[in-house]
C-alpha cells in the first residue's frame, strides 16, 4: 500500500495564527498528515491557519480534495484558511477549481500575516 511522501510541521506565526510548513507531495495518501497537522494548528482557537507550500514538490487531484476537506474543517472551527508559496502552476489549478475563492492566496508569509 502506498504511503504519504510528505511532512507537515506546525509552528506559531503569532499568538492567534499558526503555519503548516508542507514538504513533499500532497496526494490522497496524505490524509492522516494533513488532518493531524490541521488539528494541531487549530487547537486552542486561532484566527487563521496558513499553509506554506514553498516546500511542495507535487500535488494531485487527491491532494486538492484533501484541501477541500481541510477548508471545511477550518470553516467549522471558525478560522480562516490561507496559503502562500504556490508556484504559478498550482495557482492556476486553484483558480480553475475555484479554491482561490475560498483559500486566500499570498506570495509570502508576511503578506498573509499582514492580511489578517
Amino acid at each position: 500500500m502506498p504511503t504519504a511522501n510528505v511532512t507537515m510541521t506546525v509552528r506559531d506565526a503569532t499568538p492567534k495564527v499558526r503555519v503548516i510548513d508542507i514538504q513533499g507531495e500532497v496526494t490522497g495518501f496524505s490524509e492522516k498528515e494533513i488532518a493531524a497537522a490541521h488539528e494541531e494548528a487549530a487547537a486552542g482557537g486561532v484566527d487563521a491557519v496558513v499553509l506554506n507550500f514553498e516546500g511542495l514538490d507535487y500535488m494531485n487531484s487527491g491532494g486538492i480534495g484533501l484541501l477541500v476537506t481541510t477548508l471545511i474543517r477550518a470553516k467549522r472551527s471558525g478560522h480562516r484558511l490561507m496559503a502562500y508559496g504556490l508556484t504559478d502552476h498550482y495557482c492556476e489549478i486553484f483558480a480553475l477549481t475555484r479554491l482561490d475563492e475560498a483559500i486566500e492566496l499570498f506570495d509570502t508569509e508576511d503578506q498573509a500575516l499582514e492580511a489578517i
